[in-house]
Protein backbone atom coordinates (compact mmCIF):
# COMPACT_ATOMS: atom_id res chain seq x y z
CA UNK A 1 0.00 0.00 0.00
CA UNK A 2 2.99 2.53 1.05
CA UNK A 3 4.66 1.76 -2.13
CA UNK A 4 1.96 2.12 -4.35
CA UNK A 5 1.24 6.07 -2.57
CA UNK A 6 5.33 6.62 -3.24
CA UNK A 7 4.90 5.36 -6.96
CA UNK A 8 1.79 7.70 -7.20
CA UNK A 9 3.52 10.44 -5.76
CA UNK A 10 6.62 10.38 -8.13
CA UNK A 11 4.62 9.90 -10.97
CA UNK A 12 2.72 12.77 -10.26
CA UNK A 13 5.49 15.18 -9.05
CA UNK A 14 7.30 14.21 -12.46
CA UNK A 15 4.00 14.84 -13.90
CA UNK A 16 3.69 18.27 -12.88
CA UNK A 17 7.53 18.75 -13.02
CA UNK A 18 7.45 18.52 -17.05
CA UNK A 19 4.54 20.71 -17.55
CA UNK A 20 6.31 23.41 -15.13
CA UNK A 21 9.51 22.94 -17.68
CA UNK A 22 8.09 23.47 -20.42
CA UNK A 23 5.98 25.88 -19.53
CA UNK A 24 8.68 27.80 -17.86
CA UNK A 25 11.35 27.22 -21.13
CA UNK A 26 8.30 28.82 -23.27
CA UNK A 27 7.72 31.60 -21.63
CA UNK A 28 11.60 32.76 -21.67
CA UNK A 29 12.13 31.33 -24.71
CA UNK A 30 9.71 33.45 -27.19
CA UNK A 31 9.84 36.80 -28.31
CA UNK A 32 7.45 39.41 -27.55
CA UNK A 33 6.49 41.80 -29.81
CA UNK A 34 3.28 42.96 -28.49
CA UNK A 35 1.52 44.42 -31.56
CA UNK A 36 -2.38 45.32 -32.36
CA UNK A 37 -3.38 42.15 -35.03
CA UNK A 38 -2.17 39.83 -32.20
CA UNK A 39 -5.06 40.98 -29.42
CA UNK A 40 -7.70 40.41 -32.68
CA UNK A 41 -10.04 37.59 -32.28
CA UNK A 42 -9.09 34.50 -34.48
CA UNK A 43 -12.10 33.38 -36.65
CA UNK A 44 -10.28 30.42 -38.51
CA UNK A 45 -8.26 32.91 -40.51
CA UNK A 46 -10.87 35.12 -41.85
CA UNK A 47 -11.55 38.88 -40.63
CA UNK A 48 -13.31 38.99 -37.88
CA UNK A 49 -17.54 39.26 -38.40
CA UNK A 50 -18.80 42.72 -37.21
CA UNK A 51 -21.69 43.36 -35.62
CA UNK A 52 -23.24 41.10 -32.90
CA UNK A 53 -21.41 37.80 -32.70
CA UNK A 54 -24.48 36.18 -30.82
CA UNK A 55 -26.46 34.06 -33.01
CA UNK A 56 -29.48 31.69 -31.88
CA UNK A 57 -28.39 27.79 -32.84
CA UNK A 58 -31.35 25.41 -33.80
CA UNK A 59 -32.78 23.62 -30.91
CA UNK A 60 -32.36 20.28 -32.97
CA UNK A 61 -27.99 20.31 -32.70
CA UNK A 62 -29.07 20.23 -28.74
CA UNK A 63 -31.05 16.93 -29.01
CA UNK A 64 -28.39 16.14 -31.56
CA UNK A 65 -25.63 16.41 -29.00
CA UNK A 66 -27.59 14.51 -26.20
CA UNK A 67 -28.31 11.98 -28.19
CA UNK A 68 -24.48 11.36 -28.45
CA UNK A 69 -23.79 11.99 -25.07
CA UNK A 70 -26.73 8.87 -24.63
CA UNK A 71 -24.48 6.51 -26.79
CA UNK A 72 -21.29 7.66 -25.94
CA UNK A 73 -22.27 6.53 -22.41
CA UNK A 74 -23.94 3.35 -23.84
CA UNK A 75 -20.54 2.14 -24.51
CA UNK A 76 -18.66 3.40 -21.42
CA UNK A 77 -21.23 0.62 -19.99
CA UNK A 78 -20.97 -2.45 -22.91
CA UNK A 79 -17.05 -2.41 -23.11
CA UNK A 80 -16.48 -3.67 -19.20
CA UNK A 81 -19.35 -5.76 -19.80
CA UNK A 82 -17.96 -6.99 -23.26
CA UNK A 83 -14.53 -7.73 -21.09
CA UNK A 84 -16.07 -9.73 -18.47
CA UNK A 85 -18.98 -11.23 -20.25
CA UNK A 86 -18.37 -15.26 -19.95
CA UNK A 87 -17.52 -14.68 -16.72
CA UNK A 88 -21.04 -13.15 -15.84
CA UNK A 89 -23.53 -15.91 -17.11
CA UNK A 90 -27.16 -15.77 -18.67
CA UNK A 91 -28.42 -12.54 -16.03
CA UNK A 92 -26.03 -10.22 -17.06
CA UNK A 93 -26.64 -11.28 -21.02
CA UNK A 94 -30.65 -10.60 -20.30
CA UNK A 95 -29.67 -7.29 -18.23
CA UNK A 96 -27.70 -5.74 -21.25
CA UNK A 97 -30.56 -6.66 -23.63
CA UNK A 98 -33.24 -4.84 -21.57
CA UNK A 99 -30.39 -2.07 -21.52
CA UNK A 100 -30.12 -2.27 -25.20
CA UNK A 101 -33.64 -2.79 -25.67
CA UNK A 102 -34.49 0.36 -23.76
CA UNK A 103 -31.68 2.49 -25.65
CA UNK A 104 -33.60 1.67 -29.12
CA UNK A 105 -36.70 2.37 -27.55
CA UNK A 106 -35.14 6.04 -26.67
CA UNK A 107 -34.20 5.95 -30.52
CA UNK A 108 -36.94 5.52 -32.34
CA UNK A 109 -38.83 7.52 -29.73
CA UNK A 110 -36.20 9.77 -31.26
CA UNK A 111 -36.63 9.45 -35.14
CA UNK A 112 -40.59 9.12 -35.11
CA UNK A 113 -40.29 12.44 -33.24
CA UNK A 114 -38.37 14.03 -36.55
CA UNK A 115 -34.98 14.95 -34.36
CA UNK A 116 -32.83 12.60 -36.78
CA UNK A 117 -34.14 14.71 -39.95
CA UNK A 118 -31.56 17.95 -40.56
CA UNK A 119 -33.66 18.90 -43.52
Amino acid sequence: MVSEIIYFSMFTGVGISIVVILLGLARLLTTKKPSEAKLDVYECGVVGVTGDPRIQIKMRYYIFGLLLIIFDVEMIFMFPWAVVFKSLGLFAFIEMLIFIAILLLGLLYAWRKGVLKWV
